[in-house]
């Protein structure tokens, strides 16, 4: 099995997941549609909240 590289998102990139999220998109869609994983996307919104 090979490695993933390691992506790397910009502050601004995190914002928008955020936004689209409160906006009422799904958790779900979000993370299949942007290919992310779900402690990422979950970090993202506990971050944006604090």
């Amino acid at each position: 099995m090979t490695k993933r590289e390691r992506r790397t998102f910009s502050k601004e990139f995190k914002a928008q997941m955020v936004q689209l999220h409160d906006a009422g998109k799904s958790r779900a869609e979000i993370i299949k549609e942007y290919k992310l994983t779900s402690s990422t996307f979950d970090r993202w919104v506990q971050q944006h909240r604090d």
